[in-house]
């Protein structure tokens, strides 16, 4: 049962890994896409990479539901509706949406989740000690 500051460490080397970035760049208010550069292409690696570190299964869209930013259901002219902003923190509530909420673009969503969104994210599937 690992520990927060475990939880945290995994992540980071995680990160380290998966985004080429320099482990004092990891703090837990980075934007994995702003601060970090993360790119799509990278969260697959990074998903893969939490797997092996937790021995833990994410299904896919779970940490990141992409799904939701590109169904018509939830988005009119570029931007989240209520109801895709709804369904965004029904399936995140790990991460905080609220500022996301009240400007709602659709290229914006990429620089919400932060790194203590993922070690949330992390903690609600694996036990944590503490």
């Amino acid at each position: 049962m690992p520990t927060k500051e475990e939880v945290y460490e995994k992540i980071k080397l995680a990160l380290v890994d998966a985004l080429g970035v320099d482990d004092d760049e990891i703090k837990p208010q980075a934007t994995l896409v702003g601060d970090l550069g993360a790119e799509s292409i990278d969260f697959l690696d990074i998903v893969f990479r939490l797997e092996k570190a937790f021995d833990i299964k994410i299904p896919r869209g779970e940490l990141f539901p992409e799904d939701v930013l590109t169904d018509a259901k939830y988005v009119k002219d570029g931007r989240v509706t209520d109801t895709g902003v709804a369904e965004l923190k029904k399936r995140m509530p790990f991460a905080n949406l609220d500022e996301f909420a009240k400007n709602p673009i659709v290229q914006d969503f990429a620089n919400v989740l932060t790194v203590a969104d993922m070690c949330r994210f992390v903690e609600s599937k694996v036990q944590v000690a503490g």
